[in-house]
């Protein structure tokens, strides 16, 4: 294990009578903004235990994060369930001895079920499996949608924004894209062309409230759980406000080197449309909110280059970002 990995899971052991957790096993299960474990207890319990970067998120927003959950469980579609601690609070602030920095800890239940698809290994399966999961996904996504854009939250309720500032501004949310060392200069060109592109026609778009709310922005294939026909999701760590398409696209990016990615997309649009309008006019965005979505990968591995995560990813995140980024400016030149 890493150092980083070890100082984590010495939080994950010290966090446990919290809960009065006793477990048999204790297992990580990644490690990107959150250390993520699996903890297994006697008679077959489990419950997933994460370990928050000091920083990544207020107390607010974590409270937040927990609140929409628990409105979405309301509400019949299947999330992981909040477990409060033996204080009857949503996370713990645990210090281990050898670091005086807190790191919030929170434990929600485990949920079954396979993954849809993995960034590495892609979605299984021949056009009419994938059809058939991605008309899930797109029923699940419009559901989520259709909750948040009736839901009122609670006083105090605080998520980031994936808006044009969060996006593309002069400090994204996920970092300044435009600085990655190993971009040559056409790239460099490139994605300073798509940025002012992005700006421009996200703030034109406007923030509607039949196209703008609270997103989960990371419903990628490893971020559904399926159990024949019946689908969970989980992971709401990047859930914020922006626009729906948002949430249709990161859905779809890494998909787009497939050869069954127009198979996926039109199976998400058809089970989106079963439960939310979504209009062939509002589609033909679809290449900018990929643009918007590319940006955001290209900050995460920048600002985390020295992870053997973001080394691995970088070239094929840089190649992709590149693509759709070109894909969507010469569609925007074209409607020029």
């Amino acid at each position: 294990m890493s150092h980083d990995e070890q100082a984590f899971r010495q939080v994950a052991l010290l966090a446990l009578p919290h809960w009065d957790l006793q477990p048999t096993c204790v297992s990580l299960i990644k490690m990107r903004e959150n250390a993520v474990f699996r903890i297994d207890c006697e008679g077959e319990h489990k419950v997933v235990l994460r370990v928050h970067r000091h920083g990544y998120h207020s107390d607010a927003a974590l409270r937040s994060e927990c609140e929409w959950m628990d409105a979405l469980d309301r509400e019949g579609i299947r999330v992981p369930r909040v477990v409060r601690s033996r204080r009857g609070r949503t996370f713990e602030v645990v210090r281990a001895p050898a670091n005086a920095v807190g790191h919030c800890v929170d434990v929600i239940e485990w949920i079954g079920g396979q993954q849809l698809g993995s960034l590495e290994e892609g979605v299984d399966g021949g056009d009419a499996e994938i059809t058939r999961k991605y008309l899930i996904v797109g029923e699940t996504m419009a559901r989520m949608h259709n909750q948040s854009s009736r839901w009122q939250p609670g006083e105090g309720f605080a998520r980031h924004s994936w808006c044009e500032e969060g996006l593309v501004g002069e400090q994204p949310l996920w970092g300044r894209f435009w600085e990655l060392e190993v971009l040559s200069l056409p790239q460099r060109r490139l994605l300073a062309e798509a940025r002012h592109a992005i700006r421009h026609d996200l703030v034109a778009m406007g923030r509607a409230s039949d196209s703008y709310g609270l997103i989960h922005a990371d419903l990628v294939p490893e971020n559904f759980l399926v159990e024949d026909d019946d689908v969970r999701v989980i992971d709401f760590d990047d859930a914020g406000y922006g626009w729906h398409l948002f949430d249709v696209a990161t859905s779809l990016y890494f998909l787009k080197p497939q050869p069954y990615f127009e198979v996926a997309k039109r199976a998400l649009v058809e089970g989106y449309r079963r439960r939310r309008s979504l209009s062939d006019g509002a589609l033909t965005r679809l290449p900018l909110f990929l643009a918007a979505r590319a940006t955001t990968y290209l900050g995460w591995v920048h600002e985390r280059k020295a992870t053997p995560t973001a080394k691995e990813l970088t070239p094929f995140l840089v190649q992709l970002a590149c693509t759709v980024a070109d894909d969507y400016l010469v569609q925007r030149r074209e409607h020029a």
